[in-house]
């Protein structure tokens, strides 16, 4: 397959809006989907405060990032992934602008039902998701490779 140039690269994570993230684990590899948000030339995510992904993070802070677009029929397929660690976001201000774009981006273009991936319930509405209450805001921080590949 042939490899995606930067721009293209930061072309495709700007258009999409999901992407999985992989854990090293404990005896297999964990993998989850997350909403993201691209800000000055990172990746933002929310983490729930349960479940597997803070106790693998507490673990080790190295993943590997997939984010894909590709036509329903599979004619066209582009890939790009980023491995790198995650860290919590501790400034509030840096905290504050990546939950109003994750709240932007949700009015926009995701259904209220992916809301249950926040640990929100969709009757509450992408307001909730608010930089008032106590959400972990992880960046992906120390790529060390990031690779885009595509079917053209």
């Amino acid at each position: 397959m042939p490899r995606m140039m930067k721009q293209e690269i930061n072309s495709l994570i700007k258009r999409q809006i999901l992407c999985r993230i992989a854990f090293k684990g404990n005896a297999h590899p964990y993998m989850a989907p997350f909403q993201y948000v691209f800000m000055n030339g990172s990746l933002y995510f929310h983490f729930t405060d349960y479940g597997k992904k803070i106790k693998l993070l507490e673990q080790d802070r190295r993943v590997c990032v997939e984010i894909e677009s590709y036509r329903p029929d599979l004619s066209e397929y582009k890939f790009v992934v980023l491995r790198g660690s995650l860290k919590i976001v501790e400034d509030p201000d840096e905290r504050k602008d990546v939950i109003d774009k994750m709240v932007e981006i949700g009015k926009e273009k995701i259904s209220r039902n992916f809301l249950s991936a926040h640990g929100l319930r969709k009757e509450e509405g992408w307001d909730s998701l608010s930089s008032d209450k106590s959400l972990t805001i992880i960046k992906l921080e120390e790529v060390v490779e990031t690779i885009g590949l595509k079917s053209f």
